[in-house]
Protein backbone atom coordinates (compact mmCIF):
# COMPACT_ATOMS: atom_id res chain seq x y z
CA UNK A 1 0.00 0.00 0.00
CA UNK A 2 1.42 3.07 -0.97
CA UNK A 3 1.58 6.05 1.80
CA UNK A 4 -0.78 8.46 0.30
CA UNK A 5 -3.76 6.52 0.83
CA UNK A 6 -2.68 4.68 4.10
CA UNK A 7 -3.91 6.94 6.87
CA UNK A 8 -7.49 6.07 5.21
CA UNK A 9 -7.02 2.28 5.15
CA UNK A 10 -5.36 2.89 9.24
CA UNK A 11 -8.94 4.47 9.99
CA UNK A 12 -10.89 2.12 8.08
CA UNK A 13 -9.58 -0.92 10.74
CA UNK A 14 -10.50 0.98 13.71
CA UNK A 15 -14.04 1.94 12.38
CA UNK A 16 -14.90 -1.34 10.21
CA UNK A 17 -15.55 -2.74 13.79
CA UNK A 18 -17.71 -0.21 14.74
CA UNK A 19 -19.43 -0.19 11.33
CA UNK A 20 -20.07 -4.00 11.83
CA UNK A 21 -21.60 -3.27 15.52
CA UNK A 22 -23.96 -0.90 13.92
CA UNK A 23 -24.99 -2.75 11.06
CA UNK A 24 -25.74 -5.67 12.95
CA UNK A 25 -28.12 -3.66 15.81
CA UNK A 26 -29.56 -1.39 13.35
CA UNK A 27 -31.11 -4.31 10.82
CA UNK A 28 -34.57 -4.20 11.25
CA UNK A 29 -36.41 -7.73 11.99
CA UNK A 30 -39.35 -6.53 9.31
CA UNK A 31 -38.87 -8.92 6.09
CA UNK A 32 -40.03 -6.41 4.54
CA UNK A 33 -36.97 -3.59 5.54
CA UNK A 34 -33.88 -3.83 3.77
CA UNK A 35 -30.17 -3.92 4.79
CA UNK A 36 -26.54 -1.95 4.98
CA UNK A 37 -23.74 -3.60 4.12
CA UNK A 38 -19.85 -1.99 4.47
CA UNK A 39 -17.22 -3.40 2.77
CA UNK A 40 -13.88 -2.45 0.76
CA UNK A 41 -12.41 -2.06 -2.96
CA UNK A 42 -9.08 -2.62 -3.84
CA UNK A 43 -7.68 -0.20 -5.61
CA UNK A 44 -4.89 -0.04 -7.79
CA UNK A 45 -5.45 3.62 -8.65
CA UNK A 46 -5.32 4.86 -5.50
CA UNK A 47 -3.24 2.04 -3.75
CA UNK A 48 -4.86 0.64 -0.83
CA UNK A 49 -8.22 -0.56 0.36
CA UNK A 50 -11.15 1.64 0.00
CA UNK A 51 -13.62 1.31 2.35
CA UNK A 52 -18.08 1.92 1.44
CA UNK A 53 -21.58 1.23 2.39
CA UNK A 54 -24.38 0.62 1.03
CA UNK A 55 -27.88 0.28 1.23
CA UNK A 56 -29.80 -2.28 -0.18
CA UNK A 57 -33.57 -2.39 -0.35
CA UNK A 58 -35.77 -5.50 0.71
CA UNK A 59 -36.09 -7.44 -2.99
CA UNK A 60 -32.53 -7.65 -3.37
CA UNK A 61 -32.17 -10.44 -1.25
CA UNK A 62 -35.85 -11.52 -1.96
CA UNK A 63 -35.82 -11.56 -5.82
CA UNK A 64 -32.02 -12.38 -7.03
CA UNK A 65 -32.60 -11.93 -10.26
CA UNK A 66 -34.05 -8.30 -10.17
CA UNK A 67 -31.93 -5.33 -10.71
CA UNK A 68 -32.13 -1.45 -9.52
CA UNK A 69 -31.47 1.97 -10.00
CA UNK A 70 -28.34 3.48 -7.83
CA UNK A 71 -28.13 6.73 -6.26
CA UNK A 72 -24.53 7.34 -5.47
CA UNK A 73 -24.27 9.41 -1.95
CA UNK A 74 -21.37 11.47 -1.15
CA UNK A 75 -20.49 12.54 2.22
CA UNK A 76 -19.20 15.85 3.43
CA UNK A 77 -15.66 16.94 4.83
CA UNK A 78 -14.76 15.23 8.21
CA UNK A 79 -17.50 11.57 7.47
CA UNK A 80 -16.84 8.83 6.46
CA UNK A 81 -18.95 6.03 4.07
CA UNK A 82 -21.23 5.07 7.38
CA UNK A 83 -22.41 9.20 6.89
CA UNK A 84 -26.40 7.35 5.89
CA UNK A 85 -25.69 5.06 8.33
CA UNK A 86 -24.40 6.53 11.49
CA UNK A 87 -26.12 9.74 10.58
CA UNK A 88 -30.18 7.72 10.63
CA UNK A 89 -30.98 8.64 7.42
CA UNK A 90 -30.96 4.94 6.88
CA UNK A 91 -34.21 4.75 9.15
CA UNK A 92 -35.55 7.08 6.97
CA UNK A 93 -35.15 5.62 3.41
CA UNK A 94 -36.76 2.02 5.39
CA UNK A 95 -39.27 4.02 6.91
CA UNK A 96 -39.85 5.66 3.27
CA UNK A 97 -39.72 2.13 1.45
CA UNK A 98 -42.18 0.77 4.03
CA UNK A 99 -44.62 2.94 3.70
CA UNK A 100 -44.56 2.65 -0.07
CA UNK A 101 -43.47 6.40 -0.58
CA UNK A 102 -39.93 5.85 -2.43
CA UNK A 103 -39.38 3.62 -4.67
CA UNK A 104 -36.84 1.05 -4.27
CA UNK A 105 -33.22 2.07 -5.59
CA UNK A 106 -29.56 1.33 -4.00
CA UNK A 107 -27.61 3.68 -2.26
CA UNK A 108 -23.46 3.62 -2.09
CA UNK A 109 -21.11 6.16 -0.52
CA UNK A 110 -17.61 5.42 -0.73
CA UNK A 111 -14.78 7.28 1.62
CA UNK A 112 -13.81 10.28 0.06
CA UNK A 113 -11.46 11.45 2.92
CA UNK A 114 -10.58 14.83 2.31
CA UNK A 115 -10.39 14.32 -2.16
CA UNK A 116 -13.40 16.23 -3.07
CA UNK A 117 -13.76 13.68 -5.41
CA UNK A 118 -11.38 15.02 -8.00
CA UNK A 119 -7.87 14.12 -9.19
CA UNK A 120 -5.75 15.84 -7.09
CA UNK A 121 -3.12 18.99 -9.00
CA UNK A 122 0.05 16.74 -7.79
CA UNK A 123 -1.31 13.70 -9.19
CA UNK A 124 -0.89 11.68 -5.99
CA UNK A 125 -4.46 11.15 -5.11
CA UNK A 126 -6.73 10.20 -8.27
CA UNK A 127 -9.76 9.87 -6.60
CA UNK A 128 -11.78 11.07 -10.23
CA UNK A 129 -10.43 8.17 -11.71
CA UNK A 130 -10.62 5.84 -9.16
CA UNK A 131 -14.99 6.65 -8.93
CA UNK A 132 -15.47 6.32 -13.00
CA UNK A 133 -12.59 3.62 -13.75
CA UNK A 134 -12.83 0.88 -10.34
CA UNK A 135 -15.60 2.48 -8.16
CA UNK A 136 -18.94 2.63 -10.04
CA UNK A 137 -17.81 -0.73 -11.95
CA UNK A 138 -17.51 -2.54 -8.90
CA UNK A 139 -20.46 -1.71 -7.44
CA UNK A 140 -22.92 -2.16 -10.59
CA UNK A 141 -21.61 -5.57 -11.35
CA UNK A 142 -21.41 -6.68 -7.63
CA UNK A 143 -25.29 -5.19 -6.88
CA UNK A 144 -27.08 -5.58 -9.90
CA UNK A 145 -27.22 -2.07 -10.68
CA UNK A 146 -29.78 -1.43 -13.95
CA UNK A 147 -27.56 -0.59 -16.61
CA UNK A 148 -27.30 2.93 -18.67
CA UNK A 149 -27.60 6.68 -17.76
CA UNK A 150 -31.38 6.70 -16.73
CA UNK A 151 -30.50 4.07 -14.00
CA UNK A 152 -27.56 6.06 -12.04
CA UNK A 153 -27.63 9.51 -10.41
CA UNK A 154 -25.59 11.27 -7.51
CA UNK A 155 -25.91 13.53 -4.69
CA UNK A 156 -24.18 14.48 -1.96
CA UNK A 157 -23.34 17.43 0.96
CA UNK A 158 -20.90 19.99 1.61
CA UNK A 159 -17.60 18.64 0.37
CA UNK A 160 -19.64 15.29 -1.67
CA UNK A 161 -22.01 18.61 -2.72
CA UNK A 162 -19.25 19.87 -4.41
CA UNK A 163 -17.95 16.39 -5.83
CA UNK A 164 -21.45 15.37 -7.20
CA UNK A 165 -22.11 18.31 -9.23
CA UNK A 166 -18.35 18.26 -10.60
CA UNK A 167 -18.62 14.30 -11.51
CA UNK A 168 -22.47 14.72 -13.06
CA UNK A 169 -21.03 18.36 -14.31
CA UNK A 170 -18.28 16.78 -16.31
CA UNK A 171 -19.61 13.61 -16.97
CA UNK A 172 -22.90 14.14 -17.75
CA UNK A 173 -23.31 11.27 -20.11
CA UNK A 174 -23.02 9.08 -16.84
CA UNK A 175 -26.07 10.56 -15.07
CA UNK A 176 -29.64 10.90 -15.41
CA UNK A 177 -29.67 13.78 -12.33
CA UNK A 178 -27.92 15.01 -9.64
CA UNK A 179 -28.66 16.59 -6.37
CA UNK A 180 -26.65 19.18 -3.67
CA UNK A 181 -27.17 20.47 0.02
CA UNK A 182 -25.42 23.21 0.99
CA UNK A 183 -22.15 22.05 -1.99
CA UNK A 184 -19.17 23.82 -1.38
CA UNK A 185 -19.49 26.21 -3.83
CA UNK A 186 -17.03 29.07 -4.11
CA UNK A 187 -16.46 31.39 -6.95
CA UNK A 188 -13.16 32.55 -6.14
CA UNK A 189 -10.22 31.12 -4.03
CA UNK A 190 -10.88 32.28 -0.72
CA UNK A 191 -8.46 34.48 0.51
CA UNK A 192 -7.49 31.83 3.75
CA UNK A 193 -5.47 30.03 0.34
CA UNK A 194 -2.53 32.62 0.92
CA UNK A 195 -2.02 31.82 4.16
CA UNK A 196 -0.59 27.87 3.53
CA UNK A 197 -0.21 27.26 7.29
CA UNK A 198 -3.82 27.98 7.92
CA UNK A 199 -5.53 24.11 8.77
CA UNK A 200 -7.96 25.17 5.95
CA UNK A 201 -5.27 25.68 3.48
CA UNK A 202 -3.65 22.84 4.35
CA UNK A 203 -7.25 20.67 4.04
CA UNK A 204 -7.18 22.42 0.49
CA UNK A 205 -4.09 22.41 -0.19
CA UNK A 206 -3.45 18.80 -0.43
CA UNK A 207 -5.86 18.58 -3.11
CA UNK A 208 -5.78 22.05 -5.18
CA UNK A 209 -1.98 22.93 -4.87
CA UNK A 210 0.12 24.90 -2.40
CA UNK A 211 0.22 27.44 -3.46
CA UNK A 212 -3.17 27.58 -4.55
CA UNK A 213 -3.68 26.79 -8.71
CA UNK A 214 -6.30 28.99 -9.98
CA UNK A 215 -6.21 27.83 -13.48
CA UNK A 216 -7.01 24.10 -11.95
CA UNK A 217 -9.42 24.96 -9.29
CA UNK A 218 -11.75 26.64 -11.79
CA UNK A 219 -11.30 23.75 -14.11
CA UNK A 220 -12.80 21.76 -11.40
CA UNK A 221 -15.35 24.15 -10.38
CA UNK A 222 -18.63 22.91 -10.93
CA UNK A 223 -19.54 26.79 -11.19
CA UNK A 224 -17.41 26.48 -14.41
CA UNK A 225 -18.08 23.70 -15.93
CA UNK A 226 -22.47 24.09 -15.81
CA UNK A 227 -21.06 27.36 -18.00
CA UNK A 228 -20.62 25.16 -20.88
CA UNK A 229 -21.47 21.24 -20.04
CA UNK A 230 -24.24 19.56 -22.12
CA UNK A 231 -26.69 19.44 -19.27
CA UNK A 232 -29.65 17.97 -21.78
CA UNK A 233 -31.90 15.76 -20.07
CA UNK A 234 -29.96 15.84 -16.60
CA UNK A 235 -32.02 16.99 -13.86
CA UNK A 236 -30.55 18.92 -11.06
CA UNK A 237 -31.69 19.88 -7.92
CA UNK A 238 -29.58 21.92 -4.92
CA UNK A 239 -30.69 23.76 -2.03
CA UNK A 240 -28.58 25.75 1.10
CA UNK A 241 -28.50 27.46 4.23
CA UNK A 242 -29.51 31.17 4.22
CA UNK A 243 -26.62 31.16 7.04
CA UNK A 244 -24.15 28.47 5.36
CA UNK A 245 -21.33 28.86 8.37
CA UNK A 246 -19.05 29.32 5.30
CA UNK A 247 -20.93 30.87 3.12
CA UNK A 248 -21.89 28.55 0.52
CA UNK A 249 -25.17 29.91 -0.15
CA UNK A 250 -23.36 32.62 -2.21
CA UNK A 251 -22.18 29.81 -4.71
CA UNK A 252 -25.44 28.15 -4.84
CA UNK A 253 -27.08 31.75 -5.57
CA UNK A 254 -24.15 31.75 -8.42
CA UNK A 255 -24.90 28.55 -9.53
CA UNK A 256 -28.73 29.03 -10.14
CA UNK A 257 -28.25 31.98 -11.76
CA UNK A 258 -25.69 30.53 -14.30
CA UNK A 259 -28.16 27.81 -14.65
CA UNK A 260 -30.54 30.36 -15.56
CA UNK A 261 -29.23 32.24 -17.90
CA UNK A 262 -28.52 28.76 -20.39
CA UNK A 263 -32.22 27.86 -19.88
CA UNK A 264 -31.29 24.61 -18.25
CA UNK A 265 -34.58 23.54 -15.77
CA UNK A 266 -33.66 23.17 -12.14
CA UNK A 267 -34.96 23.10 -8.79
CA UNK A 268 -33.34 25.42 -6.34
CA UNK A 269 -34.08 26.65 -2.75
CA UNK A 270 -32.44 28.90 -0.02
CA UNK A 271 -33.92 27.49 3.64
CA UNK A 272 -33.31 28.61 6.94
CA UNK A 273 -30.31 26.95 8.47
CA UNK A 274 -26.66 26.66 8.59
CA UNK A 275 -24.05 24.25 7.42
CA UNK A 276 -24.38 21.43 10.07
CA UNK A 277 -26.05 18.05 10.70
CA UNK A 278 -29.34 19.47 11.41
CA UNK A 279 -29.83 21.01 8.36
CA UNK A 280 -28.61 18.43 6.30
CA UNK A 281 -31.44 15.93 7.78
CA UNK A 282 -34.14 18.22 7.18
CA UNK A 283 -33.78 18.57 3.57
CA UNK A 284 -31.89 15.36 2.14
CA UNK A 285 -35.46 13.45 2.25
CA UNK A 286 -36.24 16.41 -0.55
CA UNK A 287 -33.46 14.84 -2.78
CA UNK A 288 -34.44 11.21 -1.88
CA UNK A 289 -37.83 11.65 -3.15
CA UNK A 290 -36.47 13.76 -6.09
CA UNK A 291 -33.88 10.87 -7.46
CA UNK A 292 -37.26 8.63 -6.63
CA UNK A 293 -39.34 10.22 -8.53
CA UNK A 294 -36.72 10.33 -11.80
CA UNK A 295 -35.78 6.46 -11.40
Amino acid sequence: MTLRYASLERSFRAQRGICFILCVLCVPSSLASGRAECNTIPSKILGGNVPYCIVLPASFDADKAKRFPILYELHGLGDNEQFLVHSGLWNLVEDLWEGGKMKEFVIATPAGGASFYIDAKDGKVRYEDFMLREFFPFIERKYRVSPGRANRAISGVSMGGYGALHLAFRHPQLFSAVSAHSAALIEKLPAFMSAPQSPRARVLGGVFGIPPDTAFWEANSPLVLARSANLSGMKIYFDCGNRDDFGFEAGAAALDKILTARKIPHEFHIYPGRHDPAYFAAHIPASLSFHSRLF
